[in-house]
């Protein structure tokens, strides 16, 4: 069986430029309506290189919870694979994909529902758990 795998998707690019251009991009016309990539915000925190350890703690629950690893992708770096999906399905960046064991890929995530986190790696958690990627957290049973 093929492993499973959660693709983030950026609306950016990986090289030098791309970077550049997203900064641009986020400084200029970018709003909480309407992110640059809202993917990267819920990741790095908007323009940051590094990961939000609100992310990495995020990305430990994922996998740990799902049985998905977590795979970051800007969209320059997309297999060929996930470019024939994107572009036959109309999927628009930035976007949470999975792949299935067999071996299709489905959209979890839209760049809307992105975008609606306002870049709390929380709520992308609480969004996994309603679609069932992840199993929901049962309460404890409180003392008195």
């Amino acid at each position: 069986m093929a492993s499973r795998t959660l693709y983030v998707l950026y609306n950016a690019d990986a090289s030098v430029m791309g970077k550049l251009k997203y900064g641009y991009r986020k400084i200029c016309h970018s709003s909480e309506e309407n992110p640059a990539c809202a993917a990267c915000d819920i990741t790095h925190g908007g323009l940051s290189l590094k990961e939000t350890p609100a992310w990495v703690e995020a990305k430990k629950e994922i996998e740990a919870e799902s049985g998905y690893k977590v795979v970051q992708w800007h969209r320059d770096e997309l297999s060929n694979e996930m470019k024939k999906f994107i572009e036959s399905k109309g999927v628009s960046y930035p976007t949470i994909v999975s792949n299935q064991a067999d071996g299709d890929f489905a959209e979890v995530m839209n760049s809307s529902e992105l975008a609606e986190c306002k870049g709390d790696a929380q709520k992308v958690l609480a969004r996994l758990r309603e679609k069932g990627i992840m199993q929901q957290q049962k309460q404890a049973p409180s003392s008195l």
